[in-house]
């Protein structure tokens, strides 16, 4: 009997010691290596806060913002994304914030964005481990390489200036 009370003990303080080490990865040690990295690359941004990231001072400056009048004919820009505003500003182009323990990163040169979506082999989705979503969620989100870039170019001819001026021309 000492024999079971022992091995239930031990699977009990083992499946602790994993499900605590899950959670502390999730909310602090890869958060801080995510954080570690962008930095190597260059990326400037607030320090990572555990668990709630810069969510806390986003909805702050939003709701800030919103209690501040505003004529129609003013930019809406800083009514509305204040917080990215002023990490740009703060920061510069390339830079980052803290979405939870996720980092989310802005990039503004239209180069490196057209770079990053032409690669979108490196940048595979997940796939759904319910057969259902796929049936019930048809359409550029579920398409996969090809089909998904060619989707892509379809609905933003942002990526495709050229397209884009020879439709400005005919009109």
């Amino acid at each position: 009997m000492e024999i079971l009370y022992l091995t239930i003990a031990t699977s009990s303080v083992l499946m602790l010691l994993f499900y605590t080490w899950k959670v502390l990865n999730w909310a602090w040690f890869r958060p801080k290596r995510l954080e570690k990295c962008l930095r190597q690359q260059g990326f400037k941004g607030n320090s990572y806060k555990l668990i709630y990231g810069d969510l806390k001072e986003m909805l702050n400056m939003t709701q800030e913002a919103k209690t501040k009048p505003i004529n129609l004919d003013d930019d809406i820009k800083p009514r509305l994304i204040p917080f990215f505003l002023q990490t740009i500003k703060k920061y510069g182009n390339e830079s980052f914030f803290w979405f939870g323990p996720t980092p989310t990163i802005f990039v503004t040169e239209p180069e490196l964005i057209k770079e990053v979506m032409t690669k979108n082999y490196l940048y595979q989705k997940s796939r759904s481990p319910n057969p259902l979503t796929r049936l019930l969620a048809q359409g550029v989100v579920t398409y996969e390489a090809d089909k998904w870039t060619k989707h892509r170019k379809i609905i933003n001819p942002a990526f495709h200036l050229d397209k884009l001026k020879v439709f400005y021309q005919l009109h």
